[in-house]
């Protein structure tokens, strides 16, 4: 349940656990992940219940952070296309190293969970959150952007079933294949970050690259277990 002092503004779908007894048993492994998944979970924290399986354990962004700060410079503008609970929008912002950040989410309740989590961490007001279909508003609101930005996706894989498979098909990723998500963002922008399953098909990787194209995939791992990773298009100068 909600803290009580929380429990009157927090929108309907919208939970902050403070105690076991409270969790679903079907997400009650991750939390109590918590502290991983958000350092200052205590501090209220909001989530949906889908949102435990799909959002960034905080170590892992920080370090994707890193990562993609080392972009060209001439790149000033990151976007978030599915923003989510705001973990990885949160430590963009957290390392100082945009002029713009824009945090895209089609679900308004997911996106007031992103908007708080953001307060939390004292950073909100330095995200342009966008409230949209991420295709719509990269060929609409964001089109002259593109050129100096870089997109980062951390797309819906369909739900936790992605690791009953040893190899994960990512054309049948739902409800975006592979080959979606990167026609679409390539199209405006020349660098991508796609944040996708461990077990992903590393032949389907390679085939997204053109010739030329310069891509790099990097396993995030903690505690000893890769938990996800990034496939890097075009040049980032990742140590």
């Amino acid at each position: 349940m909600a803290t009580d002092e929380a429990a009157e503004d927090i929108p309907a779908g919208v939970h902050h656990f403070d105690t076991a007894d409270d969790v679903p048993f079907e997400i009650s492994k991750y939390w109590h992940q918590r502290k991983s998944i958000f350092s200052r979970y205590d501090d209220g924290i909001w989530m949906t219940d889908d949102l435990w399986f799909g959002v960034t354990p905080e170590p892992v962004a920080k370090k994707i952070a890193l990562d993609i700060a080392s972009a060209p410079a001439s790149k000033r503008i990151l976007i978030d296309a599915f923003a989510g609970a705001g973990g990885n929008t949160i430590q963009f912002a957290l390392s100082g190293r945009w002029n713009q950040i824009f945090a895209v989410e089609k679900d308004a309740t997911v996106l007031a969970c992103a908007k708080h989590n953001a307060e939390i961490y004292g950073v909100a007001k330095k995200i342009v959150w966008i409230h949209g279909d991420v295709f719509d508003v990269l060929a609409k609101k964001l089109k002259f952007q593109l050129k100096n930005a870089v997109i980062f996706g951390s797309p819906p894989w369909g739900g936790p079933t992605y690791a009953d498979y040893e190899v994960f098909d990512l054309d049948v990723m739902e409800p975006y294949s592979l080959t979606a998500l990167h026609q679409a963002f390539s199209k405006g922008a020349s660098h991508v970050v796609l944040y996708l399953p461990r077990t992903s098909a590393l032949e389907q990787l390679a085939q997204i690259a053109q010739d030329g194209e310069k891509m790099r995939v990097i396993h995030y791992c903690m505690s000893g277990s890769s938990k996800a990773l990034c496939v890097y298009v075009g040049g980032f100068a990742i140590e």
